[in-house]
C-alpha cells in the first residue's frame, strides 16, 4: 500500500506521534520523526518503526522556526527522496497560566510551536504535494480550540488557530487532489497530561464515556482521516464527549 512512500510526524517521538509513526510504519510507510528534547526516546521509536521493515530517520528541529523547518524538509527530500505523502502535525507545547497574569513569553511560545509550527510544515512540503498532486495532512488541533479552557487562553488559541488553518488548507490544496484535516484529542494519557489523574472525580465527570482516552485512540483517528481521499476539510473530535 505504501511501498517506497514517506510519512511526516512532528513530535514523533513520544505520546500520540509516536503512536502515529509506529501505526504508520505498520502500514509499510517509511518515517521520519521531526522532534526536540529526548534523544533516547526518538531513538527508541526509530528502531521500533525500523522493526517493521521500514526506513526511519529522526531529525532534530524547532517547527517554530521558518528556517528550520524549511532545512529539515530538504533534508528529508535527500534522505527519503521526494515521494512524501503524509504529513502529521503533532508537535505541540503548554504554558498554562490565567490570562490576567500570562507573561508575553508564554503566550508567544505557545502560539509559535503550536501555531506557527504547523503552518511552517505545511508551507514547506505544499509545493512537493501539489507538485505529486498527491498529499494527506493532519493537525492535532484540541477540544480546548473548540470550547476554550480556564488558565489556558495561549493554548487554546493555537488550537483554535489549528481548526482555521486546517479548513484553509483544505480549500487551498483540495483541486491537487490533496487532503487536510484535524484531530481534536480530550484528556489523553500522555506526558502533557500526567498530572492529571483519573481519581480526579470532578474531571471524570465532564467526560461523558467516564475516563480519559488512550494515544492509540487519537492514533486511530489519524489513521482513519489519513486513509479517507473524501474528507477534507473535517475536524474529529477524540474526547470521550466532553465537547459533544
Amino acid at each position: 500500500m505504501a511501498e517506497g512512500k514517506t510519512a511526516i510526524v512532528t513530535g514523533g517521538s513520544r505520546g500520540i506521534g509516536r503512536e502515529v509513526s509506529l501505526r504508520l510504519a505498520a502500514l509499510g510507510y517509511d518515517i521520519a520523526i521531526v522532534y526536540v528534547g529526548d534523544e533516547n526516546e526518538a531513538t527508541d521509536t526509530i528502531n521500533e518503526c525500523e522493526k517493521k521493515g521500514v526506513k526511519a530517520r529522526a531529525y532534530v528541529c524547532n517547527v517554530a522556526s521558518f528556517e528550520e523547518t524549511k532545512a529539515v524538509i530538504a533534508d528529508i527530500r535527500k534522505d527519503f527522496g521526494s515521494n512524501i505523502e503524509i504529513l502529521v502535525n503533532n508537535a505541540g507545547i503548554t504554558r498554562d497560566g490565567l490570562i490576567a497574569f500570562m507573561k508575553e513569553s508564554d503566550w508567544d511560545s505557545v502560539l509559535s510551536v503550536n501555531l506557527k509550527g504547523a503552518f511552517n510544515m505545511i508551507r514547506h512540503t505544499a509545493a512537493l504535494f501539489i507538485k505529486n498532486r498527491c498529499g494527506r495532512i493532519v493537525n492535532i488541533s484540541s477540544v480546548s480550540g473548540l470550547m476554550g479552557n480556564a488558565g489556558q487562553a495561549n493554548y487554546s488559541a493555537s488550537k483554535a488557530g489549528i481548526v482555521g488553518l486546517t479548513k484553509a488548507t483544505a480549500r487551498e490544496l483540495a483541486p491537487k487532489g490533496i487532503t487536510c484535516n484535524a484531530v481534536a484529542p480530550g484528556f489523553i494519557h500522555t506526558d502533557m497530561t500526567k498530572n492529571i489523574t483519573e481519581d480526579n472525580s470532578e474531571l471524570l465527570k465532564t467526560i461523558p464515556l467516564g475516563r480519559m482516552g488512550e494515544v492509540s485512540d487519537v492514533a486511530s483517528a489519524v489513521i482513519f482521516l489519513l486513509s479517507s481521499p473524501y474528507i477534507t476539510g473535517e475536524v474529529l473530535r477524540v474526547d470521550g464527549g466532553i465537547a459533544m
